[in-house]
């Protein structure tokens, strides 16, 4: 079966930041959840995938077009939503609904319609009245609504009171039971990703340092936060992928985790 989404050793690099050679493999079906801190690079991934920037080295195959020479036939069939994308100001809700459906002949109508009472949206709202939350389901809606065949989400719930979060959460839980939907869902929520995806890929400072299904993921690894003995020594930690000293305090980031763990340190 082709991937959905391969890379193959992708890096970039900017002046204050690299993401490392990447490789990694996307089957149809899978709900995979991208995690890590802010700044680990999981925009720059999302970025790179869908050729808003390009990589300076790699590959990126795309539903099983190379990227970015067949951006343009790839990205038919790819929905992409960010908190940091906008919509027309001065337009209405309606008027984004209508344009989508003129550009994507997969539009559903009826999904549409769901959706705007699912969401409590009006279809008169002008962009710029909308509030944040409203704003990501309104993204949210234009995109699903295409039917996409691999949906990215950079993001989705970020920044959104508990009720607006809940309410996309809800949404994409019926999205990821279509079997022949493939979702990239990157959150630095970790409930939201344990709620919705089936493997997990952990990057941290531009590094890819996990990639297992969720119930090994969340068995395995975990970050510890510590306060260090008088002497400054920590007991050496067998599988540990990382470790921040600040002061009297670390954060041990350890992919063995056992329960008597945290009791020995």
């Amino acid at each position: 079966m082709e991937a959905a989404l391969e890379l193959q050793g992708v890096s970039k690099r900017y002046r204050y930041f690299s993401l490392e050679p990447l490789s990694l493999s996307l089957q149809p079906g899978q709900i995979l959840g991208l995690v890590g801190p802010a700044g680990a690079g999981k925009s720059t991934l999302l970025r790179l995938i869908l050729g808003l920037v390009h990589a300076d080295a790699g590959q990126i195959r795309l539903l099983g077009q190379p990227m970015p020479t067949a951006q343009a036939q790839a990205k038919a069939d790819v929905g992409y939503v960010s908190r940091d994308m906008g919509l027309f100001g001065s337009a209405t809700l309606d008027w984004h609904m209508r344009w989508v459906a003129s550009i994507y002949p997969g539009w559903d109508e009826a999904l549409a319609q769901r959706l705007l009472k699912h969401f409590a949206l009006h279809p008169g709202q002008r962009a710029r009245q909308l509030s944040s939350g409203e704003r990501m389901k309104a993204l949210l809606l234009l995109t699903l609504a295409r039917r996409p065949r691999l949906l990215l989400l950079d993001e989705p719930t970020s920044g959104l009171d508990p009720v607006a979060r809940q309410e996309i959460l809800g949404e994409l839980l019926a999205v990821v039971e279509d079997p022949e939907r493939t979702v990239l869902l990157s959150s630095h929520h970790t409930q939201d990703i344990e709620r919705i995806c089936d493997r997990i890929a952990f990057l941290d400072r531009g590094r890819l340092v996990a990639d297992d299904d969720t119930d090994s993921y969340l068995q395995r690894w975990r970050r510890l936060s510590l306060d260090l003995p008088v002497d400054g020594v920590l007991p050496d930690v067998a599988g540990t992928v990382e470790l921040r000293r600040d002061g009297r305090s670390a954060v041990l980031l350890t992919a063995d985790y056992q329960p008597s763990l945290e009791a020995a340190l």
